[in-house]
């Protein structure tokens, strides 16, 4: 079941980002997520912008979405696409397949909204996470290094961003 975040969960999407972080440590060294301001993901579960997905009733998997990331995406024009952010799976979790149930979800939520996109980014030359994400139906639209990302946490800055979209017919 997907659902919105609800402020209980904080503690426990802190902990999954914890998780995510110490296994990007191993798995890609040298760019993981920084530890992300509490403001920022209680301003997202408020604006019900913070997702979950429980199985068993646990949090097995939780991801962000914003309508706009101009920083990212320099051509958004706020309203053609819907942006997935910050994806972190429960360990007790993995190997599901939660990026392909998250497309599924977001092309459900999308209807009736007139977006034409589901866009994604990831920061570093991660060629696994690159061929994961286009099975999972994103096609891959290369890699720049952002203009001016001081906005953004950290993880972006002096980074190259890998971009993703998949056309919405």
């Amino acid at each position: 079941m997907i659902t919105n975040s609800k402020t209980e969960d904080i503690t426990e999407i802190f902990r999954l980002y914890k998780l995510a972080t110490d296994f990007q440590k191993i798995m890609f060294p040298g760019n993981q997520w920084p530890i992300f301001d509490q403001e920022l993901i209680f301003t997202e579960v408020i604006e019900n912008r913070q997702f979950k997905l429980i199985i068993e009733d646990r949090i097995a998997c939780i991801w962000a979405i914003t309508y706009s990331d101009p920083v990212i995406w320099e051509n958004d024009d706020a309203l053609s696409a819907i942006y997935i952010h910050r994806i972190a799976t429960n360990p007790d979790f993995r190997g599901n397949n939660f990026v392909k149930i998250i497309v599924d979800w977001a092309t459900e939520f999308v209807k009736g909204q007139n977006k034409k996109f589901i866009r994604m980014d990831t920061c570093g030359r991660n060629e696994r996470l690159i061929c994961h994400y286009e099975k999972c139906g994103f096609q891959f639209l290369g890699i720049k290094k952002l203009q001016d990302a001081k906005a953004l946490p950290l993880h972006y800055h002096n980074a190259e961003v890998c971009y993703f979209e998949i056309e919405l017919s």
